[in-house]
């Protein structure tokens, strides 16, 4: 049994959920997402709510609940407030900043790191220290804040690097004489 598939999803006041055939999509202020059923669950919008069930006990249907369930809170929650992830540059010298459609990203390579913006993400850098990237996609916006990450993950020692804010670094010890 799916614990997570169970409960409804409560739709917000300004969102509007519809399902036209094996796709469901929401409308919200900040904008529209569109989510491909999978044929193994059955998904209903009755009233403020949408409910999540499986078509038959089978353990495809079963997985299927809770995930979808999940994606669709996901899509719910992303066209009405959106979803935002901060990260941290430390080290020397390293800095960002936004040029047109590319973030720019010095992080102490023999040259910057030119990283452009996908549709539908907005970065911002308020310090050159510091980045956020906001979306209504939830995985959109972790898939370009690890993209973002990964050209220089923090390290132990010093700490330097690309992290998110509320990441925590565990520190080594350097080497003793």
């Amino acid at each position: 049994m799916s614990r997570v598939g169970k409960y409804p999803v409560p739709i917000p006041d300004g969102v509007q959920v519809a399902i036209a055939g094996r796709s469901l999509s929401a409308k919200g202020r900040l904008g529209e997402l569109r989510l491909d059923l999978a044929d193994d669950v059955e998904v209903k919008v009755e009233g403020k709510l949408v409910t999540v069930a499986p078509r038959d006990g089978e353990r495809r249907a079963r997985m299927m609940w809770g995930t979808t369930r999940a994606l669709v809170a996901n899509m719910v929650r992303g066209v009405s407030a959106g979803y935002e992830r901060s990260m941290e540059i430390t080290g020397t010298g390293f800095r960002a900043a936004v040029q047109g459609q590319n973030l720019v990203i010095n992080l102490g390579f023999s040259h910057d790191v030119v990283y452009p913006i996908p549709q539908g993400i907005k970065i911002s850098c308020e310090k050159p220290t510091s980045i956020k990237v906001e979306g209504i996609d939830k995985r959109l916006v972790g898939q370009v804040a690890a993209e973002i990450r990964g050209y220089r993950p923090p390290e132990p020692y010093k700490g330097k690097g690309v992290r998110y804010s509320d990441e925590v670094i565990r520190r080594k010890e350097g080497k003793k004489k």
